[in-house]
Order: C-alpha cells, then structure tokens, then sequence
C-alpha cells in the first residue's frame, strides 16, 4: 500500500512538472482569485434562532439574525431579522424590507405589518408580553428581510460618533451594500426573484435603493408611501373633505383662498391662513392614521425619548400600569407599541436574538432622535427612471390614512404620465370587497385597501395598511408577485357573474345619479 501510494504521489508530481508554463499560470492565477475571494469576504455576524421568550416551543419557522458592517470600514453595523419562506425557500421571491419614520426597527414590520409573528393584546402588567403566529404572514410565500436602518435604528450602531450622520441616500447605500454582503453569505437565494419594499417613510429610500438594484430586480412596492411634500401634503385638505370632517363651505373656501396650495402658504395671505386654521381646529382629534379609530394618547404609548435612561423607564411603565382601563376599551393599536418595547428591551430577548450588549441603552420602536437629513424631499424623478427600466411597481394605500392619502399617491402617480390600461375596478378578498386596483402602462399597479364592518367593530385599513388589514393585504401580495391581477377572482369564493352584473348596475346608476348634480 505504501509503494502503491507512493506511485500516486510521483505520478502527480511527474504530471504537474510536465505540465505547460501556461497551464501553471492559471492555476496560480485561480489559486490567488480564490484567496483573494476568501480574505475579502465581509465581516458578519449571524445566528438561528430556534425559540423566543414570549413565545411557547420552538419556533415553526427558520429565524436569523446578525450584524453587517457597512460604510467606511464597516463602523455602521446594521442589525437584521431574516425569515426563510415557509413555504419554498428555492424558488419564492426575496423581499427586503424597510420601515418607516426614518428611525423605525425591522421589528415594526415583524410583528405588527407582514411578519410571521404578533402580540397577544392583554393589559400590561410587567411581565414580559406575548405573542402568537400571525396566519397571514408574507413569510408563506417570501423570504423576509427586516432590517434596522438607517443607523440608530431598533439594535443598528456605529463604532464611531461621525458614523451615525445619515441622510436619505446614505441610507440607501447602506442598504445596498448591506444586500451585497449579505448575498455573499447567502449564495443559494442569488437566483431568486428579488423585491424591495417598504411602507410610510420607506416611501423614500425605497425607489433610490431599488435604482441602485435595478438589474436583476424583478419589482418594488411601496405602502402608504412619503414621496414628494407637494402631492402628499396638498393632498390632505381634499381628502378630510371626501371623509365629511369639514363643510363644503369651508373647503370651497379654503379652495379659493389657497388656490390648491395649501403647504407652502405666502405670509400675507391671511384669507387661507384662516381657512386652514379653521381646518385645523375640526380635524385636530382625528387619529391621522385612521381616521375612523380613537385619537389615543400617543405621549403614553409611543416611548420615544431622545435619551432614556432607567428613571425615565420606571417612570413610563409606572404611568402605563395607573393608566385607566378605558383606553385598552377603546381598543388603541399603538397599544402594541408597549408590549414591542417592553419585549424588546428584555436581556433575555436580545440575548435570545444575539444582540451586542451595551451599544444600544434602550431600545425605541422608532428613534426620532436619529441624526438624519432628508436630502431627498422628492423621489418623484426616481420612480420616472424605473419606469424607463420597465421595473414592476406596486403602490398601495389604506383608504382612511390622513397622513399619506391615497388621493395624493394616485396625483403623483398621474403625474408620472403613465396611461391607465386597465380601469378602476374592485379586488376581492373571500367573496367581499378588499378594495380597488387601477393598473397603469409601465408596469405600475396602484391599490387601495379599504374600511368595512366586522364583527361589530371598524376593520379599515389607515397607515399602513398591513397593520390593520393583514388577511388582504397578504393576497394582494400573493397575487402580485404570482404575476396575477389583483381583481383576479379565487375559484374557492367565486364572485358570481350575477354579483358582477349588480355591481356594473350600481356604477351605472350612480353615474347617471351625478351627471344629475
């Protein structure tokens, strides 16, 4: 055996002392590629999570989370939450997505809009919170990624204090190289279709990353989106006067006052100063978010201090437990926000999700303390270029959000000359009406998610509308990166041609009831 091996060995060495100078050259020159290849690989930091406190067993689904250093010698490290699909990891899409404020975690996105987990709503009462699986997670048909950006965000730091300066390209640099770092890690996922999304705020950096991705990106969406001051905010006195908060008096002046300008608003005329101020006083207890739910007390449930420190904390949580039960009554969402806080500031939980100790004091859903410059006000010019890219779109928007109204996404959408291909029309959700879809040319979908009774309380979609509608917005997902059209109708609750003839009726009729006006 040893002379045989032997043999082996001079046989290799006789092979590689005949071989030619130009053979040897690209085997040393592959030899230093793949050194170099391995040398360069970035720094990351990832774990599987395979339970959380708070949550009983193991958890059903695959859970990673890690660090990825970014920008000038990797000081911004970047945290993440990523989901495999639960269903087809080989062949679903890759979905990265972006949370809004700027300044707000991935773990808004996790647990309260598309992600595979929610919280069991009970009072607080300093144990830690709850959760239980969310059924209609995006996670059945896409891996997720839930990122904390720009830094400052949720358990995202900088090793230096320079780093954390960010502004609205920066941050979608950071995101960039965030996805090229994290590919590399994550070789087997390159072949899949690859999706940017984001809601509120992410209205912004969504487009910018998208144009820094555009090839091999097979769409973006984007809900409830920020992006240009002008349609969005000029949009807002229009649509509380569609909502019945003003007269049509009041908005037929403040119409002609302000000539449709109702933002930036000349000092001398003071005719529209009085209009809006009007405006403002009828529609000053409005939950902006939802303008059919209670105006809850945000200073109680949103714990954003610049700086918090453990008297701060004590002090929050002795005012939320001497809270009157009333408010849990009145049924307030941002009550979420307390049970994520509290969860998330645990040193078990960040323990079990492998947080870096000490760099983050405390946790904020959403840090308005973050050192960031809108440098793009508009990214009106970037949705322009994707549609030269022919960049799949899907733009959506809860029909009672105040804040980012859908009647100032659709102005900035026409706005783009896109041709409408296909007419506003109603998508359905299990036999009833989830809402309303109007596809334009250059592969732009715009949908509305609407309000509607159920089970004897206001189910509507506001900002964003995941929060509120998850069942549908989950389909519309589904639908859109199946490449099917929203209105496409489940054959399990089909909506019957006599169901459709009454609706073209309805249409018909209230056309002829409005010429009449």
């Amino acid at each position: 055996m040893l002379e045989e091996g032997h043999s082996d060995n001079k046989g290799l060495f006789y092979f590689i002392k005949t071989m030619s100078f130009s053979m040897k050259c690209f085997m040393w020159l592959h030899f230093v590629i793949s050194m170099i290849l391995i040398l360069s690989k970035p720094t990351i930091s990832s774990h599987i999570i395979r339970s959380l406190p708070g949550f009983p067993g193991n958890l059903p689904f695959k859970l990673e989370t890690g660090y990825i250093g970014v920008g000038e010698n990797e000081v911004v490290q970047l945290f993440y939450y990523f989901v495999e699909s639960e269903g087809n990891p080989t062949e679903d899409p890759l979905l990265l997505w972006l949370s809004g404020g700027p300044g707000c975690s991935g773990l808004c996105g996790l647990f309260f809009e598309i992600g595979p987990l929610k919280f069991n709503m009970v009072k607080y009462n300093g144990s830690l919170p709850t959760f239980s699986l969310n059924q209609h997670s995006w996670t059945k048909v896409s891996s997720i990624i839930f990122i904390d950006a720009p830094v400052g965000s949720g358990f995202a730091y900088s090793r230096t204090m320079s780093g954390y300066k960010t502004t609205d390209k920066i941050h979608a640099q950071h995101c960039h190289s965030f996805m090229r770092k994290w590919l590399v890690y994550h070789p087997k996922f390159i072949g899949n279709q690859f999706y940017i999304g984001g809601d509120s705020y992410g209205g912004i950096p969504v487009p910018i990353l998208t144009k820094y991705i555009s090839d091999g990106n097979f769409g973006y969406m984007a809900g409830n989106p920020a992006t240009d001051p002008n349609f969005d905010w000029n949009a807002k006195i229009p649509f509380v006067h569609r909502m019945a908060l003003i007269s049509d008096e009041l908005y037929k002046s403040a119409k002609m006052t302000c000539r449709g300008e109702y933002v930036n608003v000349k000092k001398d005329n003071l005719a529209c100063q009085n209009d809006l101020q009007a405006i403002t006083e009828c529609i000053r207890n409005i939950n902006e978010e939802h303008v059919l739910e209670p105006n809850c007390p945000t200073d109680v449930f949103l714990f954003n201090y610049s700086t918090a420190d453990q008297k701060a904390r004590e002090e929050f949580q002795r005012m939320v437990l001497h809270a009157p039960l009333k408010i849990l009554q009145f049924g307030c969402r941002n009550y979420e926000n307390l049970l994520l806080h509290e969860w998330a500031n645990n040193v078990h939980v960040q323990k079990a999700l492998h947080v870096r100790l000490g760099h983050v004091a405390v946790w904020i859903r959403c840090n308005r303390s973050i050192i960031h410059t809108n440098d793009v006000p508009s990214v009106l010019s970037y949705h322009r270029y994707l549609r030269t890219k022919h960049i799949r779109a899907l733009i959506y928007s809860g029909d009672h959000d105040m804040q980012m109204s859908y009647l100032g996404t659709l102005r900035w959408i026409n706005s783009l000359n896109s041709t409408i291909v296909e007419e506003w029309k109603p998508w359905i959700v299990r036999d009833q009406i989830a809402g309303y879809v109007q596809e334009y040319s250059n592969y732009i979908t715009f949908a509305t998610v609407k309000a509607y009774v159920e089970k004897a309380c206001w189910e509507g979609a506001g900002h964003t509308a995941p929060e509120y509608k998850r069942k549908e917005c989950f389909e519309m997902f589904k639908r859109w990166i199946s490449h099917k059209p929203l209105s496409f109708l489940d054959p399990k609750f089909p909506f019957s041609n006599e169901h459709n003839a009454n609706l073209t009726s309805i249409k018909d009729n209230l056309g002829n009831e409005l010429s009449l006006l």
